[in-house]
């Protein structure tokens, strides 16, 4: 018997989207237009040496994910884009750099150059919507990310919106991620994108699709989302983390927000039904939940 898409069965039951975003400081986005394996890098026609070059250089910057990603309607060009990102606090920043053939990036450092607070390329003075369509590592990422690429460049300029390879959470597919702030969206769809992007332009958050910021564990994901409801705060810099600290089995998180400090208790716990964390899973799991609350 077929089994029921993960994405299907996670919004039935109404799954917190809560504390899911994937852990990434810095961003490397490379537009590979061959089909895309399950194993993005592994299973690509990128040479051998490009392979451990790439590897490499993320290794160096710690954190980092490197993405695939692709336009459709840029396949005859000759061209071809590369994005660097960080969406450290504080250092958010976004720079492109165009290539012919893709071992042109033997020959480029960028992890040097991020990291030393450099300019790795032409600065890039808007966001990028970086939508999840990995069908190859889950049937929902096509199913509901295609649609959802297709209606949002047709609310912003298309070159402002990118398919990717997998950003992490397929059960909660349609996935968009902001950058360079790394804010995760997940269930999003058509009635979602204008109150997300409204949200977004006026330098807010969308909390019902929100899903956290990826400069953050999920525990400080999870802190946040509790102080950003209890308090109404939708500024995306209205929430700054300030410390973390182990309290036996759980977490005091310190949050400043409107100039105060504000602690938040932390505990992790498993969810008491198992569930297939993915349309490829093997068997199901229990995911972890974490609750969180304002002292």
């Amino acid at each position: 018997m077929k089994r029921s898409l993960c994405a299907d069965v996670s919004g039935a039951a109404e799954e917190s989207l809560a504390a899911t975003a994937s852990r990434i400081d810095r961003w490397l986005l490379v537009e590979y237009r061959a089909l895309w394996d399950r194993d993005v890098l592994g299973g690509s026609l990128l040479s051998p040496p490009l392979k451990e070059h790439l590897r490499d250089q993320l290794a160096r910057l710690g954190h980092a994910r490197l993405l695939f990603v692709k336009r459709p309607e840029r396949r005859s060009h000759a061209r071809r884009m590369l994005f660097l990102g960080s969406s450290r606090a504080g250092e958010e920043s976004l720079y492109a750099l165009e290539f012919e053939h893709h071992d042109d990036l033997l020959e480029y450092d960028f992890a040097t150059a991020l990291l030393d607070g450099g300019t790795p390329g032409v600065p890039v003075d808007h966001p990028l919507f970086i939508v999840c369509t990995h069908g190859k590592r889950d049937r929902c990422c096509a199913k509901y990310g295609r649609p959802l690429y297709d209606s949002l460049k047709g609310k912003v300029d298309p070159a402002w919106v990118w398919q990717s390879t997998h950003v992490g959470g397929d059960r909660f597919a349609g996935n968009v991620v902001v950058l360079p702030e790394g804010l995760y969206y997940g269930r999003v769809d058509d009635e979602d994108l204008d109150p997300v992007l409204d949200s977004y332009f006026d330098r807010r958050i969308h909390l019902d699709r929100y899903r956290g910021r990826s400069i953050h564990t999920f525990v400080v994901q999870a802190a946040e989302r509790a102080l950003r409801d209890e308090e109404g705060l939708t500024g995306i810099d209205d929430v700054k983390l300030a410390r973390v600290e182990r309290r036996g089995e759980g977490w005091r998180v310190s949050l400043r927000a409107g100039g105060a400090l504000r602690k938040v208790d932390v505990e992790s716990e498993l969810a008491e039904e198992p569930v297939y964390l993915t349309c490829g899973s093997l068997t199901p799991q229990r995911p972890h939940r974490f609750t969180a609350r304002v002292r």
